[in-house]
């Protein structure tokens, strides 16, 4: 790929390089957004589960302020040590990191005002029981969010990225970059979180425009801080470039459309599901909010 591919032989491990490249230009703007649609006010307690490295929980201490609470929790230890080493937002809340799984919160009953997920609910092997205990932290008068990303076929430089990557490594390659896409549909979605208990329920699509210095950047950042990178973890340095040049070549012919002058910027688009936590149930086994 020439002298713009040897630029993203990057170093560092894959949570570092995520926080460092994929967060200020994706999970940062998907942040703003889904803490803007549920409200924080100052002194809130916010539980972010799935936090990651930890965008949503820093926006959350800024807005909460010193008097708030602010809890992260994440299974991936080596994505939390990233968290707890990243310099949180003046004048905001501490923020108190924990280790678990989200199908299992070690917080008490209504422990907290607010509860948050983004762009992780899709991963959990029991989603049912992780909203549930989503619902069970959460004080009845509290709020939740959650964002998922639309199916794939919405998300055009996601399917281009996916069809490349087992053109040239074999079917089912892809199976990470697609499984982002797993919880696509915006009612199963929305039975998820009304089977929990939760109340008015709404869910909104929402496109953001996201932006890179050029497909190759954006290639080779998913080869080296996403599960994409398994796939050439053991293949030395110069193969290694090779295959993602020529994955970034394919990727860029696809998205052509998308690619002007120095920028490559793409739609991406999710759904985010907003809801109360206080709901009682009718005659019929329904919800009545």
């Amino acid at each position: 790929m020439g002298s713009d591919q040897e630029k993203w032989q990057l170093e560092g491990s894959a949570p570092e390089l995520y926080e460092r490249y994929l967060v200020p230009a994706v999970t940062l703007p998907w942040a703003e957004d889904l803490v803007d649609r549920v409200g924080l006010s100052p002194g809130a307690r916010v539980l972010d589960v799935a936090c990651g490295t930890g965008v949503v929980a820093r926006l959350a201490a800024a807005r909460v302020g010193d008097g708030g609470r602010v809890v992260g929790l994440d299974l991936n230890a080596a994505m939390l040590a990233v968290a707890r080493a990243t310099r949180p937002a003046a004048q905001g809340a501490p923020i108190e990191w924990h280790e678990g799984s989200a199908d299992g919160l070690p917080f008490g009953d209504g422990e907290f005002d607010v509860v948050l997920c983004q762009l992780g609910l899709q991963f959990f092997p029991d989603r049912p029981a992780a909203v549930g205990e989503m619902r069970r932290v959460l004080d009845s008068a509290g709020r939740a969010g959650a964002s998922v990303f639309t199916p794939i076929e919405r998300n055009p430089a996601a399917g281009a990225l996916a069809d490349a990557v087992d053109g040239h490594f074999g079917d089912c390659a892809s199976r990470a970059k697609r499984s982002e896409h797993s919880l696509g549909d915006p009612e199963e979605l929305r039975e998820l979180f009304d089977a929990a208990g939760f109340a008015g329920v709404r869910i909104e699509t929402v496109e953001l425009t996201v932006r890179f210095g050029s497909v190759e950047e954006w290639v080779g950042i998913q080869f080296a801080a996403t599960p994409l990178a398994d796939l050439v973890a053991n293949r030395d340095p110069a193969e290694r470039e090779q295959t993602v040049g020529l994955v970034s070549a394919d990727v860029g012919e696809r998205l052509a459309a998308f690619v002007s002058g120095d920028a490559f910027a793409f739609p991406q688009e999710v759904n985010v599901a907003v809801a109360t936590g206080s709901c009682t149930g009718n005659d019929q086994g329904g919800s009545q909010c």
